[in-house]
């Protein structure tokens, strides 16, 4: 499979796991219903049309790392929390958990595919040189 397939794939699963974790995060009040929230809804929109519309493009691979590093670093902060066993242990832990995981594997992987991209459009934007005879 392409890199960009793997990448727009695995984007858009981990926007799903995002959302989903997003909102149990605002179900057991660890983050306020409000405004504020539609500040992540924009940001969902963006790396939506990332992984969609911008596939291949520079400006597509740089949005991608930055959702999928924002995806894998979730585990991260939400794992160092005082709360953490408490919610866990509380209705709906395993789902929680589940999704911090999911999200943290689909985060870290499209991070590396976004890299690898980026990487890919360097070398093709490099002049090849001949040797002169």
């Amino acid at each position: 499979m392409k890199n960009d397939t793997l990448l727009t794939t695995t984007s858009l699963l981990a926007i799903v796991l995002m959302s989903l974790h997003l909102t149990d995060d605002i179900v057991r009040g660890l983050d306020p219903v409000g405004p504020k929230n539609l500040i992540a809804v924009a940001i969902l929109v963006v790396w939506l049309v990332a992984a969609v519309l911008l596939t291949g493009k520079r400006a597509g691979y740089l949005v991608l790392s930055l959702g999928s590093l924002m995806a894998a670093g979730m585990p991260v902060l939400h794992l160092q929390g005082r709360s953490i066993g408490a919610i866990i242990q509380s209705t709906g832990g395993y789902f929680f958990l589940w999704t911090l995981l999911a999200l943290g594997v689909t985060g870290t992987f499209a991070l590396i595919l976004s890299v690898r991209g980026l990487w890919n459009l360097r070398r093709q934007s490099r002049p090849t040189t001949t040797a002169s005879q």
